[in-house]
C-alpha cells in the first residue's frame, strides 16, 4: 500500500521538473534554429530565426522561473525538498538566502545559466550579421548547463542533479526508517544550514560576479567559433575585444572580491593561500588578459590571428575544466571550497570535450588562413613586447594550472604524486620572477610605438619614471627590509609599472582619459602587485605570549598571545585586554581593548577595540571570523585561535565539578583548561593496582598527564582505564590544587587515540582567550588597486564599443 505522506507540497516539485525539461527541450529547439537559420536561404531565415528567439524566451523563463521557485522553498522552510534541507534552517538571516542558491552545485548551474541569459539579451539586442551564429554557439552551452539539472538516471549513467528531489527519495534519507512513516516531516527538526563560512555579505555578491564573469569570457569564445564557423576568420576580432575586456573586468572584479571575503572572514591571515579552486578562477583570467592583447595585435596589424583564436578558445576550456575540479570531487580535501561529487564526473568530461574537439576540428579546418602573416615583430615594436607579456602571462597560467591538476594527474596516471607542503611559498617562488617581468613590461610596453621605435627616445621618455621609482624602491627597502631578490626586484617594478603609466597617460596622452583605460587599469595592476608584496612580505605579527605557559604546537608562542579576562598584556606597540564576551544568536563576540601608553605621564590611554567573533554551528562546527582595525597605511588583524564554548551556566556535581568536556588526543598532544596546559605524555601499563583496587586478571592502562599552571608549576594526573572480560570501567585522578579530574574514557586503537574526560570546579571558571595579532603594512594600496583595475578596464570597453560602432 502507497504510503500517504502529511505536509508534503509537492505541486511546487511537480513545477520545479516541468520548468527543467522545458528549459532543456527550449535550449536544444534554440540552438538546432539558430544553426538552420544559417544555412537557410532570405525565404527560410527569418522563420527559423522566429522560432530560435521563441524557444530562447521560453528557454529564459523556464529558467528564471526555477530561481524564483527554489529561492521561495528556501524561504518558506520547504524541508522536504533536499535541496532546501541541505543549504538553509530556519534561523538563517533572510540576508544570507540567496547565498543558499548558490551554495549547491544545481544553484551553482542555475546561475551561470541565468548570466548567460543575460548576455545574451545584448546580443539580442545587436541585429546584425553576428547575431545568430554567435547566439547559436552560446545556446550549445545553454543545452549543456540545463542538462546539469535534469536528474536522469539511465542505468550506470547519471544525468544531472535535480534541485528539485524529494527529501525521502535522496539515497541519504531513502532507507532511514523514519522515511517511511506518514507524518516524517514533523521528525526533521530543521535543515543542515548553509555554511557558516557562506554567512557573509561578500558571499552574497562574490560568486554571482564570478559567474557573470565566466558567462563573459563564453562570448568572445562564442565569436572566434561563430567567425570559423562561417569563415569570417579576422571580422570577429573587433565585435569579440569589448566582451573580452568585460570579462577581464568582471571575473577579476569576482576573483577580488573573493580575496576581500578571505580577508574578513577566513583565519588564515591573508587574502590568498593558492587555493586550487582559487586557481581554477585566476588561470581563466590571466589567459584571457593574454589573448585581450593579442587580439589588440592582431587588430593593429593583422598578426596573431592564430594566437587569438587559440586564447579565447583555451580561456572557455579552462572555464569549463575549472567546473569540472571544483564540481567532480576530485579535489578531495585539498580545497575548502570544492563541492562533493554527486555523480556528474562523466557528464563534466563529456562537456570539455564537446567543446574541445568541436574547437580543434575547426581551427585544423582553417589552419592555412589562421597563419596569417609570418613576418616578425621588430624588437623595437609594441606589439613584440605586448607578445612577450602574453607569453610570459601563459607560462603563468600553465605553472599554476599543473600543480593544482596534481589530484587530475594522479588520477589518471595512476601516479602518487604530492602537493607542495608550502603551497604559498612554492606558489610564489615561480609567480613572483613572472610578475615582475609583467610589470615590467607594464612599465615600459606603452612608450613603445606600433611596427617600430626609437629606442633612445623610449628610454629618455622612461628615464623620469624610472628614476622616481628607484628612489621610492630605496625607501620601501629601507623601512621594510626586504631579504629576497626576488621581493626587491617586484617591489622596484610595480612601483615602475604605476609610476610610468601614470606618466604616460598625464604627458603622451595629455590626460585624456577616453584612451587611457590601459594606463589607469595597468596603474592598477601595479598596486595590486606592490600591495600584496608589501602587505604579506612585511607583515608583522605581534601576537607574542607573554606569559610563562607553552602553548603547544597547534598555537605557536611567537605567534599567539594568552589572555585572561580583564588581564592586560604588552602586545607590540600596544597593550591589549580581553574585556569579556557576548552572544547574540550564534555569534560569541569577544571584545579586545587595544591601549598605548602615553609617553609624557605613563599611563595607558585606550585606542579602540575590536571585537573577533566565532559563529556556532553544531551541524558543520563552529568559525571563527577576524576584526580588523583600519588605518589609512596599515591594517591591524585580529582573530581568536582558540576560546571555550561550553555554556558558563553548567550545574555543578556535588564535589563543585562541572560537566566534564571530552578529548581525543594521541600521545604528545596539547590541551588547554582555564587555569592550565596538559600534554598526554603517553600511556602506561605499570599501573599501582593495589591503589586503584584492581584484579590479578584485569587489564589496566593508565594515561600519562602533564600538567602545567599558569605559574609554570607541574603537576602530573594518571587516569586509568580497566578492562575486565567484555566490560570496562575507569578510576578518575583529581588535581585538586588546579580542580582538575580526569577520567580515561576510551581507547581507540584504529585512530592512536583515546578519549580523556576533564572536569573543572566551578571556582576554576576564569574566561580566557588564545589570539592572533598581525599588522598588514599597506594593504590599502592592493584595495585601491583592485578598484583601479576594474575602472581602467571599463574605460577601455567604452572605447572598444565605441570603435565597434564606427566600423558597422
Amino acid at each position: 500500500m502507497e504510503i500517504q505522506y502529511i505536509g508534503e507540497h509537492l505541486v511546487f516539485g511537480q513545477l520545479g521538473n516541468a520548468l527543467i525539461t522545458l528549459s532543456f527541450v527550449a535550449a536544444l529547439l534554440s540552438t538546432a534554429s539558430w544553426w538552420i537559420s544559417i544555412k537557410s536561404d532570405e525565404f527560410e531565415r527569418n522563420d527559423w530565426i522566429k522560432l530560435a528567439k521563441t524557444s530562447f524566451w521560453i528557454h529564459a523563463v523556464s529558467v528564471i522561473g526555477i530561481i524564483i521557485l527554489i529561492y521561495f522553498l528556501i524561504h518558506g522552510r520547504y524541508f522536504e525538498y533536499y535541496y532546501v534541507w541541505q543549504h538553509s534552517n530556519s534561523i538563517l538571516p533572510i540576508r544570507y538566502m540567496w547565498a543558499c542558491l548558490w551554495e549547491g552545485q544545481e544553484g551553482s548551474f542555475l546561475v551561470w545559466t541565468f548570466w548567460h541569459l543575460v548576455v545574451s539579451f545584448f546580443i539580442l539586442y545587436r541585429k546584425d550579421s553576428w547575431q545568430a551564429p554567435v547566439m547559436g554557439v552560446i545556446m550549445v552551452i545553454q543545452a549543456f548547463l540545463a542538462s546539469m539539472l535534469l536528474g536522469l538516471e539511465l542505468g550506470t549513467i547519471k544525468i544531472g542533479s535535480n534541485p528539485f528531489i524529494l527529501l525521502r527519495n535522496h539515497p541519504d534519507f531513502a532507507n532511514l526508517p523514519f522515511i517511511r512513516m506518514p507524518d516524517y516531516l514533523s521528525k526533521i527538526q530543521d535543515g543542515r544550514g548553509l555554511n557558516p563560512l557562506l554567512q557573509n555579505y561578500w558571499m552574497v555578491i562574490h560568486p554571482p560576479t564570478l559567474f557573470l564573469g565566466f558567462a563573459a569570457t563564453a562570448v568572445p569564445f562564442a565569436y572566434a567559433i561563430a567567425g570559423l564557423a562561417t569563415k569570417r576568420i579576422r571580422e570577429w576580432i573587433t565585435p569579440a575585444l569589448p566582451w573580452t575586456l568585460a570579462g577581464i573586468a568582471i571575473l577579476g572584479t569576482g576573483i577580488l572580491m573573493g580575496g576581500a571575503w578571505a580577508y574578513e572572514s577566513l583565519s588564515f591571515g591573508g587574502f590568498w593561500a593558492w587555493d586550487p579552486v582559487e586557481n581554477a578562477s585566476l588561470v581563466p583570467w590571466l589567459t584571457l588578459v593574454a589573448a585581450n592583447h593579442v587580439m589588440i595585435i592582431q587588430r593593429k596589424n593583422g598578426t596573431a590571428l592564430g594566437s587569438s583564436i587559440i586564447l579565447v578558445v583555451i580561456t572557455f576550456l579552462l572555464v569549463l575544466y575549472s567546473t569540472f575540479l571544483t564540481r567532480s570531487g576530485i579535489l578531495g580535501d585539498t580545497s575548502v571550497h570544492a563541492f562533493t561529487d554527486l555523480g556528474m564526473k562523466g557528464q563534466l568530461i563529456l562537456y570539455m570535450l564537446f567543446f574541445v574537439v568541436w574547437s580543434i576540428a575547426l581551427m585544423i579546418k582553417h589552419r592555412v588562413e589562421l597563419r596569417g602573416n609570418q613576418d616578425d615583430d621588430a624588437i623595437s615594436s609594441r606589439e613584440f613586447w605586448m607578445f612577450i607579456g602574453t607569453l610570459v602571462l601563459v607560462v603563468s597560467a600553465i605553472q599554476i594550472t599543473v600543480t593544482t591538476s596534481l589530484p587530475v594527474i594522479n588520477k589518471v596516471f595512476g601516479t602518487k604524486l604530492a602537493p607542495p607542503e608550502d603551497a604559498v611559498d612554492f606558489y610564489n617562488s615561480w609567480q613572483v620572477p613572472l610578475a615582475f617581468i609583467i610589470a615590467s613590461l607594464m612599465a615600459v610596453g606603452q612608450y613603445f610605438r606600433w611596427k617600430s621605435s626609437d629606442t633612445k627616445a623610449v628610454l629618455k621618455r622612461l628615464s623620469l619614471s624610472f628614476v622616481i621609482s628607484l628612489l621610492l624602491t630605496a625607501a620601501y627597502q629601507w623601512g621594510f627590509g626586504f631579504n629576497r631578490i626576488q621581493h626587491v626586484l617586484l617591489l622596484f617594478s610595480s612601483i615602475w609599472a604605476c609610476t610610468s603609466n601614470a606618466d604616460y597617460l598625464i604627458r603622451a596622452l595629455k590626460g585624456k582619459l577616453s584612451v587611457g583605460g590601459a594606463s589607469v587599469a595597468h596603474v592598477g595592476m601595479a598596486l595590486v602587485l606592490l600591495g600584496a608584496l608589501v602587505s604579506n612580505g612585511a607583515k608583522q605579527v605581534i601576537s607574542q605570549n607573554r606569559l610563562r605557559v607553552d602553548l603547544g604546537k597547534d598555537f605557536p608562542n611567537n605567534e599567539n598571545i594568552l589572555l585572561y579576562q580583564r588581564d592586560t598584556l604588552p602586545m607590540g606597540e600596544y597593550y591589549v585586554t580581553y574585556k569579556g564576551r557576548t552572544q547574540e544568536d550564534i555569534h560569541i563576540r569577544f571584545e579586545v581593548e587595544y591601549f598605548k601608553q602615553n609617553p609624557e605621564n605613563g599611563q595607558l590611554e585606550k585606542d579602540f577595540s575590536l571585537f573577533p567573533f566565532v559563529q556556532l554551528n553544531k551541524q558543520m562546527g563552529n568559525v571563527s571570523e577576524p576584526s580588523t582595525r583600519q588605518y589609512d597605511n596599515r591594517d591591524i588583524y585580529t582573530h581568536v585561535t582558540y576560546a571555550e564554548m561550553e555554556d558558563a551556566s553548567a550545574k555543578s556535581d556535588q564535589n563543585g565539578y562541572k560537566e566534564g568536556k571530552e578529548f581525543e588526543l594521541r600521545p604528545g598532544d596539547t590541551i588547554t583548561t582555564s587555569n592550565s596546559l596538559i600534554v598526554l605524555e603517553g600511556l602506561s601499563r605499570n599501573v599501582d593496582r593495589n591503589k586503584y583496587m584492581i584484579a590479578d586478571g584485569d587489564l589496566a592502562v593508565s594515561a600519562q598527564l602533564l600538567v602545567m599552571d599558569v605559574n609554570r608549576k607541574l603537576f602530573r594526573a594518571e587516569p586509568v582505564f580497566i578492562l575486565r572480560d567484555s566490560t570496562y570501567f575507569n578510576r578518575p585522578d583529581e588535581i585538586e590544587e588546579l580542580g582538575l579530574k580526569f577520567t580515561f574514557e576510551k581507547v581507540l586503537p584504529e585512530e592512536n587515540k583515546v578519549k580523556i574526560l576533564i572536569a573543572e570546579k566551578e571556582g576554576n571558571s576564569r574566561d580566557f582567550i588564545i589570539m592572533k595579532a598581525i599588522i598588514f603594512p599597506h594593504i590599502n594600496l592592493l584595495w585601491i588597486g583592485c578598484i583601479l583595475l576594474a575602472v581602467g578596464t571599463w574605460m577601455a570597453v567604452v572605447r572598444r564599443l565605441r570603435e565597434a560602432r564606427n566600423t558597422d
